[in-house]
């Protein structure tokens, strides 16, 4: 009797992991928005960062994950970590939020999909505001205006996302090659 409940846990697990895979957002970029405006920029550029994060991310092995190009480098896995929390201070300015430094025990999978979740919720909000000024970063009493975050972690996520790219691409599980970056789509 053990057995046969082990084994009904075992496959509705893989069933709801499989869901939730196909669930997750940026398989493939969003539409683009009809106008030009600051908010709508603003989220294309999160949007980019979440596509190429699921795909840099996407089916990554354990030997992925532990594989560091130099030995004071982080690790796949520890990048994956600062990706997510970059991602924090990203849907934390838009949510109009503190950001805090609680340190959360999440493995790959539950970082890899709350790092999208926020950058989609982010994303989405940019794209309805008329006023991105409004979305500054906050740490404790400091305000930080959104402009850095541009050059801070929406550029260095996307940075780190090339690293993982590369360091994939090193242990030999290279990016599907059907993902076209330029387009933001996957080729059938």
């Amino acid at each position: 009797m053990k057995i046969i409940f082990v084994f009904i846990v075992l496959a509705f697990s893989n069933v709801l992991l499989c869901q939730s895979e196909e669930q997750l957002p940026y398989y493939e970029i969003p539409e683009y928005s009809e106008e030009f405006t600051a908010g709508t920029i603003s989220a294309r550029m999160v949007d980019a960062l979440g596509f190429r994060f699921y795909w840099a991310t996407n089916n990554l092995t354990e030997q992925d994950l532990k594989f560091k190009a130099t030995e004071e480098g982080r690790t796949t896995r520890e990048t994956i970590k600062h990706i997510y929390d970059l991602s924090k201070i990203i849907v934390n300015s838009t949510l109009k939020k503190p950001n805090d430094r609680t340190n959360e025990e999440l493995n790959y999978s539950e970082m890899r999909s709350k790092t999208l979740v926020n950058l989609k919720t982010a994303a989405d909000i940019l794209r309805d505001s008329d006023d991105i000024s409004q979305f500054n970063i906050i740490f404790g009493d400091q305000k930080i205006p959104f402009w850095n975050q541009v050059n801070g972690p929406i550029s260095d996520g996307i940075w780190h996302c090339g690293q993982i790219a590369i360091y994939r691409r090193t242990t030999g599980n290279p990016i599907n090659p059907k993902v076209n970056h330029f387009t933001g789509k996957v080729k059938s």
